[in-house]
């Protein structure tokens, strides 16, 4: 049996275990949440509570690992606590999911897997260093360096429909997306195509300034637009000021041509349709 340790079971990897788990694998993920563990049980998953003592037990029963977890002040808190023993592992696969934040600020222009990494921000620069720290483990690595994702629950609707939504005008702005349905068939193709080294970007095929998406989320609530508003980090958290310290589009060639990956949502308006469609309306 296939077994995959997922390590930070968060939206992603939830995904992913979709996929998998009606195909016969089992899934380990750690939580720090008692919680979430109980609901992660409900839906197949066996939940590890995190941290452990020792990460040994649970890896000598992974056939694959991914890590989801983000960097903190620490660094990577995986291989803070266990980067030994997972080099003394053995799995066959290796995931690691990075943020195409590694590839700073390029004023717009287009940036593919070649692009040297050059973060404008601190937390771009923690993701450099934890993806240089899992190359260093000698595992069978891969790296997807995810766009900004949404999906069910994360989604612009409820907050246009609250009115808590904001359009911010920043002239040449423009992020790239990815819905997390197809963040998880990107993760499988990898799993059912290894090819360790392998960097891939994770984003549609359409990089939109996010004021249109939210426009276009109103648009399709039959709600008028929230108003613009110029940047201004003053008036927003350190968080959300820092996506507009980068602006780029990401070429995501590279999971058609070399996994076969067919996006089911190639862009924000597909997207967005969809998720209401779910919604309800």
């Amino acid at each position: 049996m296939s077994t995959l340790l997922s390590l930070g079971h968060g939206y992603s990897a939830q995904a992913l275990a979709r996929l998998l788990i009606p195909q016969g694998w089992r899934v380990i993920g750690t939580t720090r949440n008692p919680a979430k563990a109980r609901v992660m049980a409900a839906e197949g998953v066996e939940p590890l509570l995190w941290p452990v003592s020792s990460l040994a037990p649970a890896l000598a029963q992974a056939t694959h690992v991914l890590q989801s977890m983000a960097p903190d002040q620490g660094g990577d808190p995986v291989l803070a606590a266990h980067a030994a023993e997972l080099a003394a592992a053995r799995p066959e696969w290796v995931g690691y999911l990075s943020t195409t934040g590694v590839y700073g600020d390029h004023q717009g222009g287009w940036v593919d897997e070649s692009t040297p990494l050059t973060p404008a921000t601190a937390r771009g620069l923690a993701r450099v260093q934890a993806e240089q720290g899992w190359e260093a483990l000698g595992l069978p690595l891969h790296i997807f360096r995810l766009a900004g994702i949404y999906g069910p629950g994360r989604g612009p609707f409820e907050k246009v429909r609250n009115g808590t939504a904001r359009r911010i005008i920043k002239p040449g702005q423009v992020f790239s997306r990815i819905h997390v349905e197809d963040i998880a068939t990107v993760l499988a193709a990898s799993i059912a195509r290894p090819d360790p080294g392998a960097v891939y970007n994770v984003c549609d095929d359409d990089p939109a300034p996010p004021d249109a998406v939210i426009a276009h989320a109103a648009a399709l609530l039959g709600l008028p637009p929230p108003p613009e508003e110029p940047f201004d980090p003053a008036t927003m958290t350190p968080m959300a000021a820092s996506f507009y310290a980068e602006s780029k589009r990401v070429r995501n060639d590279r999971i058609k041509r070399d996994l076969g990956v067919r996006l089911a949502y190639p862009g924000y308006r597909e997207g967005l349709a969809a998720l209401l469609a779910e919604d309800g309306g």
